[in-house]
């Protein structure tokens, strides 16, 4: 099971890279819980409950608010019912014109093949700087 679980996440990471969000909303359960790493800018509606709440909280957000933003995964590990991707996000604050390049570690939990639950850790000092004026 963990090796479809890893499955299922890479997927998403590759449908995000090309800009499938409908795919990425797709792997999620209904009910998913999203979390956003504390402090970060995206943190003050946690948590996200459910697909759409990602779509226009955080992933609507990311497209409107940075250039070039990108996830970069480095590794993912699967265990059980859990699966955890390291990796960098990288981007350009549109207002600011500052760029972040920040190491990430998201960590999954799945449940009947759909993403339940996820929380992200992130360097959320270099997200702040980053939008700072």
């Amino acid at each position: 099971m963990a090796a479809s679980n890893v499955e299922l996440v890479r997927g998403m990471y590759d449908a995000f890279s090309r800009a499938d969000i409908g795919a990425v909303l797709g792997g999620m359960a209904p009910g998913i819980v999203w979390r956003e790493a504390d402090n970060h800018p995206y943190s003050d509606r946690n948590p996200y409950v459910g697909p759409e709440a990602v779509l226009h909280g955080v992933f609507s957000r990311l497209g409107t608010e940075w250039d070039g933003f990108a996830v970069s995964v480095d590794e993912i590990l699967g265990a059980g019912d859990k699966v955890v991707a390291t990796g960098r996000y990288t981007g350009t604050n549109k207002r600011t014109g500052k760029p972040v390049n920040a190491q990430v570690v998201h960590v999954w939990t799945i449940e009947n093949g759909k993403a339940a639950r996820f929380q992200q850790y992130t360097d959320t000092l270099q997200f702040a700087r980053a939008i700072e004026s």
